[in-house]
């Protein structure tokens, strides 16, 4: 059976840092796609960033670039998102997903495979 817990969320005040971990079980880790999408309240799902296990590609949407690190320790089956210079708007529920290595839109939370439950970020001003 297929997992993905994420944890790390919580309250930071602007400028401040967390790290999200997304805990993966019950499939092949080095197949898939493991990406972090993010949900405002009204908000459609938002692709944050993806990572390839098998070459540790990354993709980044443009309002993180240089802000958030997507990283993975494939022995853990682990995938990490560090933040940092977080900033209001960065408030969300962060879900990671996974999806078999394949030719799709990785930045398309329709497109994934898995999801986790989510955990949420709230960032003060």
């Amino acid at each position: 059976e297929v997992h993905l817990v994420e944890s790390g969320g919580g309250l930071v005040q602007a400028g401040g840092s967390l790290r999200l971990s997304c805990a993966a079980s019950g499939f092949t880790f080095g197949d898939y796609v493991i990406g972090w999408f993010r949900q405002a309240p009204g908000k459609e799902h938002e692709g944050v960033s993806s990572i390839r296990i098998s070459d540790g590609g990354t993709y980044y949407v443009g309002s993180v670039k240089g802000r958030l690190t997507i990283s993975s320790d494939n022995a853990k089956n682990m995938v990490y998102l560090q933040m940092n210079s977080l900033k209001p708007e960065d408030t969300a529920v962060y879900y990671c997903a996974a999806v078999r290595d394949r030719a799709i839109d990785y930045s398309d939370y329709r497109a994934y495979d898995y999801y986790g439950q989510g955990t949420q970020v709230t960032v003060s001003s």
